[in-house]
């Protein structure tokens, strides 16, 4: 229930983030009365999608034809992969937020010259990166949460796609101003609980590329709560499902999970940190909008 919930979560951040950027897009064009290249911005998310699918597919189906050494070795190097990505994307929608739209605007601006070509392109990268980023990032969470080598199974993939489905509802309702959140405390709220997904995701990372033999101590184990902490246990699932933490980790793997979380953590919220209002005003708080 946990990794479900969790991969939910996963879809539905990432998927708002695409969702708000579609929105500035579909919205600038319609202010600039470029309602004709709107069919170019339908394309190029078309696009982004078809290619972030079949990338999922490829991670999920692909390794399964190779042996059980070599799946592990590509399965902890992607992880690591994703590991990085996440890290970057939640930092930089920390501090580049404020100034995406204008310079969605501008890259806009710059395609609209060169004809419809280049406006697909310019919506086909802006949401393929989110795409790409979801599927790596879901299909090596949901291998460390499981605990297993195949793969994600149907009930975290469809938990994933619900998030996604209901940020596209999100970012339209943003688009027809019909809703109106917080997205900086949204935005802070969820990059705290990618942090500890990541340094899950990079702890079993670690694990795999030990069962490759790429990295030693595989048999050299920090704690094994396995014999009175059964793994369908509550407070095994719990470990499992919010913080990645398996009732039995290598040295290794416990050093790589707090090497990352700390440190991550600790810059995320001081990166994050909301200001606090003025006492002497007594108006409302700034939400953020996807107004252009």
């Amino acid at each position: 229930m946990l990794l479900v919930l969790a991969n939910y979560l996963i879809g539905l951040r990432e998927g708002l983030e695409a969702a708000l950027v579609v929105s500035i897009l579909v919205a600038y064009l319609v202010k600039s009365d470029r309602r004709h290249l709107l069919p170019s911005v339908t394309a190029g998310v078309s696009l982004a999608v078809v290619v972030s699918f079949a990338f999922g597919a490829i991670l999920t189906f692909g390794p399964k034809g190779l042996t059980f050494t070599a799946q592990e070795a590509i399965g902890g190097s992607l992880s690591i992969v994703a590991v990085v990505f996440v890290t970057w994307m939640i930092f930089w929608m920390a501090t580049s937020a404020r100034t995406m739209s204008s310079t969605l605007r501008d890259s806009v601006d710059q395609a609209a010259t060169s004809g419809r070509g280049a406006v697909v392109l310019v919506a086909a990268l802006a949401v393929g990166r989110e795409g790409l980023e979801t599927a790596l990032f879901i299909w090596a969470a949901s291998r460390a949460a499981a605990g297993t080598a195949a793969g994600s199974t149907a009930a975290p993939l469809i938990a994933a796609l619900l998030g996604i489905l209901t940020a596209v509802v999100m970012g339209y309702l943003f688009y027809r101003g019909a809703i109106r959140i917080d997205l900086r405390m949204f935005f802070r709220v969820s990059g705290v609980l990618l942090v500890f997904v990541a340094a899950g995701v990079l702890a079993y990372a670690v694990h795999d590329l030990q069962e490759a033999g790429i990295l030693p101590g595989l048999h050299n184990l920090a704690f094994d709560f396995s014999g009175t902490l059964a793994p369908t246990s509550v407070t095994a699932t719990l470990l499992k499902g919010i913080f990645n933490i398996a009732p039995a980790m290598t040295v290794l793997e416990v050093i790589a999970y707090f090497a990352y979380l700390i440190p991550v953590l600790v810059l995320f919220l001081k990166e994050t940190r909301l200001p606090s209002a003025p006492a002497t005003k007594a108006t409302a708080p700034q939400r953020d909008t996807v107004a252009v």
